[in-house]
This record gives structure tokens, sequence and C-alpha cells, in this order.
């Protein structure tokens, strides 16, 4: 049933621009609809053209509790611009101190494995928390940031999560996403302007070199798919 709503949803806003379609979705599943933001550059174009209009959509992140400073800089200068709260997600401390205490706290470089246990308890698990009881998520998910976003549509239903995803920016560049938030002076992470495209957790992050991916700097030491469980392709 969820697919054919996403399909649906997919048809009725076809012809609708950005903002036209966040309206009708904050209009038609009101306390039913949320943006997750780790405060990336896509993330806070979506988050000015959320509170542009001041549209009921609850904005929430996760806290890690491994975040860059630069994160919760942007972070505070976004509460501070907008003037709309924004929820916070932790993991859970019994689940973070047991993992430290087995495996000490740098587990994540020695296998994939172990990687995305930490993944999944610092951010699948408070993710499926703060979707719980929603019917839409509004993600920053843009298709040249990986070959396996490639073929997402604006409306995807995540089997895993069971809710249905809207991909605003699915189609933008990073350029049009830089330009967007010049013109409308959007706080950015300073991280942004030392060669950190994508921005995570600081021990699995770093700066990209010239003419590497997108998502090259996170979990470098890796050659997996380099996605942490929140977006992986889980469709029926």
């Amino acid at each position: 049933m969820s697919i054919i709503l996403a399909q649906q949803l997919s048809e009725k806003t076809k012809n609708f621009s950005i903002d036209e379609t966040l309206r009708f979705l904050a209009s038609e599943f009101q306390n039913e609809i949320v943006f997750s933001t780790s405060f990336g550059q896509e993330d806070q174009v979506i988050t000015a053209l959320i509170t542009a209009e001041d549209l009921p959509i609850t904005i929430f992140t996760l806290d890690t509790g491994r975040l860059f400073q630069e994160t919760y800089d942007v972070f505070h200068k976004t509460l501070k611009k907008y003037k709309k709260e924004i929820k916070v997600y932790f993991p859970e401390s019994v689940a973070v101190e047991e993992l430290l205490n087995k495996k000490g706290p740098n587990s994540f470089y020695e296998s994939i494995e172990n990687r995305k246990e930490c993944c999944f308890i610092r951010k699948v698990a408070p993710l499926t928390k703060a979707l719980s009881g929603n019917k839409i998520w509004i993600t920053g998910l843009r298709a040249e940031q990986s070959d396996n976003r490639n073929d997402l549509n604006f409306f995807e239903y995540d089997a895993h999560f069971k809710i249905i995803k809207f991909n605003p920016l699915l189609k933008w560049t990073l350029e049009e996403v830089q330009h967007y938030i010049d013109h409308h002076n959007v706080p950015q992470n300073v991280l942004h302007k030392q060669g950190f495209i994508s921005i995570g957790c600081a021990p699995c992050t770093r700066a990209i070199a010239a003419g590497e991916d997108i998502r090259a700097g996170r979990w470098w030491w890796e050659s997996s798919h380099k996605e942490c469980g929140l977006h992986e392709a889980k469709k029926e």
C-alpha cells in the first residue's frame, strides 16, 4: 500500500516546485512528516526552505557523540538564524558503553562488520526511534552523491523503516546546492571549504582530493558501498 502511495505522491506532485511539494506534504501529513538533518549542505538548503514558510515539519538530527565541533557550530548558527527547534536523538548509552567496553573506541577501523555495528548503534537505532509513527521522511539525498543513489525517485518507499522518503534535491548538482547557500546566506559547515564534501562522524571522515568521488572521504579505509545503513536501497 505504501508503495502505491509513493507512486500516487509522485504523480500528484510531478508538476510542483519543491516549495509547493513541501507545502502539500505538510498539509496532507500533519504531525506525520519529519526531516532529518546532519547539517550538510543539502540539509541546510532544505532547512531554509522549510523555515522560509514556517512549515509544520519536524526537523531532527542524530547526535552520534562523535561529531566534529564544526558540525555543532553550524547546528548552533542554524538555530539562531531560523528560530526553529531541531529535535536531537542520541544513541542508547548502555549500547555505546557495551560497545566500548568490549571493543574499545576505534573498533570500526578493524572491519566493515565492526564499522556497521558502530553505525547501527550510533545512527540506525536512533533514526528508527525518530521515524517511528511518521509517514513521510524528507532527506537531502542527491543522485550524484554515489552510484547506488542514481536510481532513486523523488518518492521512495523504504521497506526497512516502513516509511515514504521524499528526496527534494535528488536532481540538484553540488554547484546548484552551493549557489542556493551563497545566494540565500544559508549557514554551512566551514569544513566544506576545506575539502570535506560529505561530513559524518569525525573519526570516519576526511577531506577529499581533487578528482576524488564525493563519498571518498567517508570510511576511506573501506572499499564498500560507503553507506551506514540510513539510506541503503531497501525496497519491497
